[in-house]
């Protein structure tokens, strides 16, 4: 279980090139809140690279209650790659994050951790210069009130921890908020001490 809501991740793609030992280190910062958001991105960073030597790669990212990761090594030697670029995001504290680190392959052998060593610093550099912006994780509660107790509903919303998604009226009318998850217990509790109808979404 994740005990935030609130985290930071790239805002668009970023790129840095790091050049080691005459080995070339081309690292990409993207975006990556789903598995197919970082599929689709890597597939067109190799499509873009496909002569490179290797495309090694990792993400980190939120999953409902639970933060996941994965990195791979793409054919270097194991723990040389995808760890150490795993790491990088780690330490910047991004999540909803992916990097790949494209390498083009110089003649010279850098030896184990030579090669961490280069692929954490194009991951810290691409990382470093990548624009970053905060993502809030909230809780959909449905709120429904008569007209009569319209106005102490709207009096509630305060964006960006209560923000309000859609309205439907009828009888009652129906709201649709979307609360930080560290304030939706006392948002709804403040709703029954009002007597108004309130679940999560």
């Amino acid at each position: 279980m994740i005990d935030f809501d609130e985290y930071a991740l790239v805002a668009g793609e970023a790129r840095a090139t790091v050049k080691i030992q005459r080995s070339e280190f081309i690292g990409v910062a993207f975006p990556a809140p789903t598995q197919e958001a970082f599929d689709s991105a890597l597939a067109r960073i190799s499509r873009e690279h496909f002569d490179a030597t290797h495309h090694c790669w990792a993400w980190r990212r939120v999953e409902g209650d639970e933060l996941r990761s994965h990195g791979s090594d793409a054919g270097e030697p194991s723990g040389t790659a995808g760890r150490p670029i795993l790491q990088a995001i780690e330490s910047a504290g991004l999540l909803d994050t992916g990097v790949v680190v494209v390498r083009y392959y110089g003649g010279v052998k850098l030896g184990t951790g030579g090669l961490a060593r280069a692929y954490r610093d194009a991951a810290r550099e691409v990382l470093d210069a990548a624009q970053r912006e905060r993502r809030i994780l909230y809780d959909r509660v449905v709120v429904e009130v008569p007209f009569s107790a319209m106005s102490a509903v709207y009096r509630l919303v305060a964006p960006p921890d209560i923000v309000l998604v859609s309205e439907t009226f009828g009888e009652p009318n129906s709201f649709e908020l979307d609360v930080r998850r560290s304030r939706s217990e006392r948002f709804i509790a403040q709703l029954e001490e009002k007597r108004i109808a309130a679940r999560r979404g």
